[in-house]
């Protein structure tokens, strides 16, 4: 089973107010085991970047003005992802940009039928619990010590950690071994039963007559013996 763990830095909050894509990372996932396989990108939004955005992720216009547009990206992008499963931490807002970015290239937009959104899950398993992407790294022990500033492709690799400890995580080994341990007990008692055994009579475990008088004569031979006395 193929699935993409992703995240986004943007502009704001909001695309349908003007705010753009600015950076995304992927992270490939087969069977919920990174494959190593990754996505990476930085984009130029052609607009200016707001201090309170510009404070979370740390991306500048500066730094962003030489890099490629999304339009040019959007290809490359598409066949990374083919038609894979999308996780995402609050899903709906990356669908969101995702989305207005490829309208705006005038592509299709991903079908929402692919999203999981790790929130929704985290919601169901810890109701009333908090469910920032920090706290539930810190909830599962996942090291996000290098985490200054938001980042795409971190945040996805961190997900990623976070998408299978949500669905069981270490649990699902040991579903596995118990599973594996109750197929072998049940393969050997299928074993044992279909095999034909052959009845033996007891064999005798007393002395012979022969036995004790040769038993007897040695003990003969023992002139005044300490069990005597």
């Amino acid at each position: 089973m193929r699935e993409i763990v992703f995240d986004t830095e943007t502009t704001g909050l909001d695309p349908r107010s003007g705010d753009r894509l600015v950076e995304i990372g992927c992270i490939e996932m087969i069977n919920r085991v990174p494959s190593g396989a990754v996505y990476h990108c930085y984009f130029n939004p052609e607009r200016d970047m707001p201090a309170e955005a510009e404070a979370v992720h740390g991306l500048s216009i500066a730094f962003l003005s030489d890099k490629p547009r999304f339009a040019e990206k959007a290809g490359e992008f598409l066949e990374f992802i083919q038609d894979s499963p999308l996780v995402a931490h609050n899903a709906g807002f990356d669908f969101g940009f995702m989305n207005t970015e490829l309208e705006l290239c005038g592509l299709e937009p991903v079908s929402r039928d692919r999203m999981i959104d790790t929130v929704a899950i985290a919601r169901r398993k810890h109701p009333g619990a908090k469910l920032s992407l920090d706290a539930l790294c810190s909830r599962y022990g996942i090291d996000r010590s290098h985490r200054t500033k938001h980042g795409a492709l971190l945040d996805a690799e961190l997900l990623a950690q976070l998408y299978v400890e949500l669905q069981g995580g270490r649990q699902i080994g040991l579903e596995l071994a118990a599973e594996a341990r109750m197929m072998t007990e049940q393969s050997v008692i299928g074993i044992s039963s279909s095999v034909s055994r052959t009845f033996r009579s007891p064999r005798p475990h007393t002395a012979s007559e022969e036995e004790l008088a040769r038993h007897a004569d040695f003990m003969a031979g023992f002139s005044e013996p300490i069990w005597s006395r």
